[in-house]
């Protein structure tokens, strides 16, 4: 992935495209949780003799996933935390690389870090965040 230095402007007109592709990231990682049990036992048997529903589902759950961290990475944006919907735009505070910080279900870009800070590093956005 090549990341792309956004300012908070562009972050925030990216953020819808944003938001759309982690409700899909996180729909199909709930689906897979809950498949994940049966599908294992009949991943198992298929290796023997053919294939299974649940299997099939949770494969094309996977590739919903897989589209969507691929979408949001070629936009240059970083995923920290596929779990908790953590991603961070690569950006400027008074003249020094920061990431501004956001997680599915916010509603905006309201943090920034440091880049060797992670999420418990977060800060509200200010004045200096360009």
């Amino acid at each position: 992935m090549q990341a792309r230095t956004y300012t908070l402007a562009e972050a925030r007109a990216a953020l819808p495209q944003v938001k759309l592709l982690m409700a899909k990231i996180q729909s199909a990682r709930q689906a897979i949780l809950r498949l994940r049990p049966s599908a294992w036992a009949a991943l198992q048997k298929a290796a023997a003799n053919g294939g299974s529903r649940a299997a099939g589902e949770l494969a094309l759950h996977a590739v919903v996933l897989e589209d969507g961290v691929k979408s949001i990475l070629a936009m240059g944006i970083y995923i920290k935390d596929l779990d908790h919907g953590v991603i961070d735009f690569l950006g400027t505070r008074d003249g020094q690389e920061v990431l501004l910080c956001w997680r599915y279900g916010e509603e905006d870009i309201d943090f920034w870090h440091d880049v060797n800070a992670g999420f418990a590093g977060r800060q509200l956005i200010d004045g200096l965040v360009d």
